[in-house]
């Protein structure tokens, strides 16, 4: 299985023939590698409905008639957009032919913003665990620090985790090296920083203070294998 980052919390997992895309804000995004007129998915996961997280979900999935997973009211939306959506919500998991997915608490918001500026709301924020190959990836979404991250981690074998450390409108440093503690993934990536003003943060040296050596600082497009 490979994995790649491709900046803000946008993720890559090549598995199982094929190539699925979280959280997919590649126009606008200054910090992303991707062409979003060119990149390929077969499946989309979405943690929420904000915009800097949909991004150019419907854009790529119509354009490589990509299967969309998300929270429920979003997967509603999208698929009135005409994409092939599946709703699913927390505590709630389901095996699909690319791997299994399941949906986990977030604390934070969701809604998407339309051209005009209405807020449409988009159901309850979450975190996904994706299995495949015998491997467990956690991306947490946009979250808050709160104690049933530990639950998660008791409950989980977590080989490869994504958290957010840019601070103001999730976790900072501070907090996600408490939730690295707390799920003890055996390889802890920072996301959600250095995108925008407000959340600029020192990724390199959040993974470096990490314990037991778990942090991993990934470059925009950099990957490693499962």
């Amino acid at each position: 299985m490979k994995v790649s980052f491709h900046g803000h919390s946008v993720v890559q997992i090549e598995t199982n023939g094929k190539t699925i895309l979280i959280d997919p804000f590649i126009s606008g995004n200054g910090n992303c590698d991707l062409d979003a007129s060119t990149v390929k998915a077969d499946v989309i996961l979405l943690t929420h409905g904000h915009n800097d997280h949909v991004g150019d979900t419907v854009d790529i999935a119509k354009r490589n008639n990509s299967f969309v997973v998300a929270p429920f009211e979003l997967a509603t939306y999208l698929g009135n957009k005409g994409l092939e959506t599946h709703p699913m919500y927390i505590g709630g998991a389901r095996e699909f032919d690319f791997g299994t997915v399941k949906f986990t608490q977030a604390f934070h918001g969701s809604s998407f913003t339309e051209d005009d500026g209405t807020i449409v709301y988009t159901g309850m924020p979450t975190g996904i665990l994706f299995t495949a190959e015998g491997k467990t990836i956690y991306h947490a979404g946009d979250t808050g620090l709160f104690t049933d991250l530990k639950m998660i981690g008791e409950r989980n074998n977590i080989d490869l985790a994504f958290l957010p450390i840019g601070d103001n409108f999730t976790m900072g440093p501070e907090d996600a090296t408490v939730a690295a503690e707390w799920i003890q993934a055996k390889t802890v990536v920072p996301i959600h920083y250095n995108t925008f003003p407000l959340i600029e943060q020192d990724g390199e040296a959040f993974a470096k203070g990490l314990k037991n050596g778990v942090g991993k600082h990934m470059n925009v497009g950099d990957s490693l294998e499962l």
